[in-house]
C-alpha cells in the first residue's frame, strides 16, 4: 500500500474512532447535565418586578387589592395611618422544603416585619394563624422590639425570638437596600444577609428544640420541624419594600 492510500486509511480511522467517541460520550453529557440540575434545583421567580401571581392574602384566596402596591419594580407593604389599615400578611402559594430564598430588603425608618418560612396555618389551637420560622427584618436602632427577647434574639437577620446573628455582619441602614438569603437543606437552616451568614442552626435538633423552648413559641407542638411550608412577607404596620425575590427548590 503506498503512502497516499496509507494516509487515506488513517484519517478514515481516525474520524471513526473520534465519531465513536463522541457517541459514547453523550449518555455520560446527559448523566453529567442531570447532575448539575440536581445539584443546582429548579429556579423560580416569585416576585419579578410586576406580577403578584405567587402570593395570596393570608384571610383570601387572592392577592390583596389593598394595603400593598407594585411601583418600579418593586413590592412595598404600605404603613398603617390614621387615613389607612396598612397591608397584612401575605403568603406563597405553594409551599416549599428544602430551598434557598433570596431577595432584597429595605425598610424605613423605625420599621418591624420579617420573612417567615416553614409556615402552616395548621398548628393545634391556631388554626388559620400563619406561623413559621421568622427572618426578623428591624430597624435595631429605632425599633423597641430590638431590645427585647433574649441576648439579642430580636434584632435584624436573626431567627426572631429564638437565636441572635454572629458578630461582624453588616446591615444597611433604613432607606437603603439588604440583600438577604435563607437555606433550608435536610434541616439545616442558614441566614445571610449582604454576603455574610449570619444564622446557622438545625431543625429538629436538641439544642433547636431547647430554644424553641425558651422562646414565645413554646405553646406550639413541634415548631417549626414540618416537611415543607409556605413563604410569607409581614405586614407589621411600617413600610417595607421588596424586589427580586426568588427561590431554588431541590
Amino acid at each position: 500500500m503506498n503512502n497516499r492510500k496509507m494516509k487515506i486509511v488513517l484519517q478514515i480511522q481516525i474520524g471513526i474512532f473520534l465519531f465513536v467517541m463522541f457517541f459514547l460520550s453523550l449518555p455520560a453529557a446527559s448523566q453529567n447535565n442531570k447532575k448539575e440540575q440536581a445539584k443546582n434545583g429548579k429556579q423560580m421567580v416569585l416576585f419579578d418586578g410586576t406580577s403578584t401571581n405567587a402570593w395570596k392574602d393570608i384571610k383570601s384566596d387572592k392577592f390583596p387589592e389593598q394595603g400593598w402596591v407594585v411601583k418600579d419594580g418593586i413590592l412595598t407593604v404600605l404603613p398603617k395611618t390614621d387615613k389607612q389599615e396598612g397591608g397584612h400578611d401575605i403568603v406563597t402559594r405553594e409551599q416549599f422544603s428544602d430551598f434557598e430564598l433570596e431577595l432584597e430588603v429595605r425598610l424605613s425608618e423605625g420599621a418591624n416585619s420579617g420573612v417567615k418560612y416553614m409556615v402552616t396555618d395548621s398548628y393545634p389551637g391556631k388554626k388559620g394563624q400563619y406561623l413559621g420560622l421568622e427572618y426578623q427584618l428591624i430597624d435595631n436602632d429605632k425599633h423597641a422590639d430590638a431590645l427585647l427577647g433574649r441576648n439579642g434574639n430580636r434584632k435584624m437577620a436573626t431567627l426572631y425570638d429564638i437565636l441572635p446573628v454572629r458578630e461582624g455582619i453588616n446591615i444597611n441602614p433604613p432607606g437603603e437596600w439588604n440583600e438577604i438569603k435563607i437555606v433550608v437543606k435536610n434541616n439545616k437552616v442558614e441566614h445571610w444577609l449582604n454576603g455574610k451568614k449570619a444564622v446557622v442552626y438545625e431543625r429538629k435538633s436538641d439544642c433547636f428544640r431547647e430554644l424553641v423552648r425558651l422562646s414565645k413559641y413554646n405553646e406550639l407542638e413541634n415548631f417549626g420541624e414540618q416537611e415543607q411550608g409556605h413563604i410569607l412577607l409581614q405586614g407589621h404596620g411600617n413600610e417595607v419594600s421588596f424586589r427580586n425575590i426568588r427561590i431554588t427548590v431541590w
